[in-house]
C-alpha cells in the first residue's frame, strides 16, 4: 500500500507541487480534452493519498508511475499492511503487545512474540506474518524489513456475547464481551 508520508516527503525533496506531479503521470499521447479530465482527477487521487485517504485505492501502475516520475524505486513508496479485524479478545489486552514490538526488526518482533507468555501474542503474530507474506509477494527483501506501526483499535461489543453476571437481593447484571482490530504495518529500513 503507498505510504502517504512518504509520498509527501519524495515529492517535496523532488520540489514539485501535487498539480505538476499530476500532470507528469498523465500520458501525453491522448486527446487535450481527456488529459485535463485525467490530470484533474489524478490530481485529487494524488490529494487523497498525501491525507491518508485511499480513495481511489492505488493501483500497483499508479504507484509505479509515481516512483518513476519522482526518481526513486517503487518500493520506496510502500508500506506492507495486514488486519485482522473483529479479533476475539480486548483491546486492552492486545495493546501491552503491539507496544512491545512497534519499531523493531521483524525477526526480533516474532522472536518476542514467540516467548510472550499471553493469549494476544498469538494473534499479532499471524497478522505479523501476513504482512511479512505482503512484503514478500512484493519481493520486498525481508532481512531489511522492521515493524513500522503495531496498533489496535477497538472493535465493539462481540456478538452473541452478552451475558448475566447474579448480584444481590436477586438482580442480575449483564456484562459483554469486546472485539479488536489489529493493524500490523512493516516497512524497509
Amino acid at each position: 500500500m503507498l505510504s502517504s508520508e512518504k509520498l509527501k516527503s519524495y515529492r517535496t525533496r523532488a520540489g514539485m507541487s501535487l498539480d505538476e506531479l499530476a500532470d507528469a503521470i498523465v500520458p501525453a499521447g491522448i486527446s487535450p480534452e481527456r488529459r485535463t479530465v485525467r490530470i484533474k482527477q489524478m490530481g485529487s487521487a494524488l490529494k487523497n493519498w498525501e491525507r491518508g485517504l485511499y480513495r481511489p485505492t492505488p493501483q500497483r501502475s499508479d504507484i509505479e508511475s509515481i516512483a518513476r516520475v519522482l526518481r526513486v524505486d517503487a518500493q520506496d513508496l510502500v508500506v506492507w499492511r495486514a488486519t485482522h479485524r473483529y479479533a476475539p479478545i480486548a483491546p486492552r489486552k492486545v495493546r501491552l503487545i503491539t507496544e512491545l514490538i512497534n519499531g523493531y526488526p521483524v525477526q526480533d518482533a516474532l522472536d518476542m512474540l514467540k516467548f510472550a507468555n499471553k493469549r494476544a501474542a498469538v494473534m499479532v503474530d499471524k497478522v505479523l506474518r501476513s504482512a511479512i507474506a505482503n512484503a514478500d509477494e512484493e519481493e520486498a527483501d525481508v532481512e531489511r524489513l522492521y515493524v513500522r506501526e503495531a496498533r489496535v483499535d477497538e472493535g465493539g461489543v462481540r456478538m452473541g456475547t452478552r451475558r448475566w453476571r447474579p448480584k444481590d437481593r436477586g438482580r442480575a447484571v449483564p456484562f459483554t464481551r469486546l472485539c479488536s482490530h489489529i493493524h500490523v504495518s512493516v516497512d524497509m529500513q
